[in-house]
């Protein structure tokens, strides 16, 4: 069998009624690859005058990796950068030492209906890049090589695949797909990367025969490829990469290999001194439950 654990995620309310299904960390696992946080937003449907902005936050030691199947988000960060992440494009924001973003419903649709549906990921970055320099890469729907194998549909996200490559400047061996299975049709998925799992995002499909049910992240052998049959037309999201050099230290928005950086973090938000967001004075301050390392 090539399904090592099936992870079935919770829901979290971020506000508002805007709920995401997280799948990444877990208690059985922690990450895949180097993902250790994926979250399943929507769809969700937005009345004209409702809001599900994120207000401006900080990161540090991780890359938010941002995709949308349907909406719009307004990305403003402490570098200046002012990015519409469209449907189709991948938006790779590196934290490295520190920054600080915000995701806002876009200007023109925040007095119209539309629905946001999406997924976002949080890659942690290797040890000696922790403290790299923060960057934001955006790289548009048309600039990401998308492929048919039989009747199904793939975009190479990150990463290689299938022959392709994407052009989104990521650490060696990582992976993501985009895979819309046609229904009916057996997909053959190589063992692409050293960790790999998918997730069924509409739909069940089985994995070798065995039900991998809608919403359902199923974390695959090593080595081993798997065999995806769907009765009906199924998107999946497959992610995955070299196994972590490390664990890592997760708390609030902070990931890093080192307790004591986390630590200094909430300092440096609670004191204002990671950045700001141009234009934007609203924040979101620490939780109330402190990072206490033990």
């Amino acid at each position: 069998m090539s399904v090592l654990m099936a992870l079935h995620g919770q829901d979290k309310d971020l506000g508002g009624g805007f709920l995401v299904r997280r799948l990444l960390p877990s208690a059985k696992r922690q990450s895949v690859g180097p993902f250790l946080f994926f979250d399943h937003f929507g769809p969700v449907a937005i009345a004209p005058g409702q809001s599900h902005d994120v207000r401006p936050h900080p990161h540090i030691g991780l890359a938010t990796v941002t995709y949308l199947f349907d909406g719009a988000i307004m990305h403003r960060d402490s570098l200046g950068v002012v990015q519409r992440i469209a449907p189709g494009a991948i938006n790779w924001m590196t934290a490295g030492r520190g920054i600080v973003h915000s995701e806002r419903a876009p200007d023109d649709l925040k007095d119209k209906a539309y629905v946001n549906h999406g997924i976002q990921l949080w890659a942690a970055l290797p040890r000696e890049h922790e403290e790299v320099e923060p960057a934001f890469e955006h790289t548009p729907a048309a600039a990401i090589p998308s492929l048919s194998v039989g009747q199904t549909q793939v975009r190479v996200l990150v990463g290689h695949a299938f022959g392709q490559a994407s052009p989104v400047k990521a650490y060696p061996g990582t992976v993501y797909l985009d895979v819309m299975l046609a229904a009916g049709e057996a997909f053959e998925l190589p063992a692409l990367a050293q960790e790999l799992a998918l997730y069924a995002v509409d739909g069940d499909v089985t994995v070798d025969g065995e039900l991998v049910a809608a919403h359902t992240l199923a974390v695959l052998t090593p080595g081993a490829a798997a065999r995806v049959v769907a009765g009906t037309k199924v998107r999946l999201m497959v992610i995955g990469g070299n196994a972590m050099d490390g664990h890592r230290f997760m708390w609030w928005n902070f990931v890093s290999s080192r307790k004591e950086r986390i630590v200094q973090a909430s300092q440096d938000w609670e004191a204002q001194a990671m950045g700001r967001v141009e234009g934007d004075a609203e924040l979101i301050p620490l939780p109330e439950r402190r990072f206490i390392p033990g």
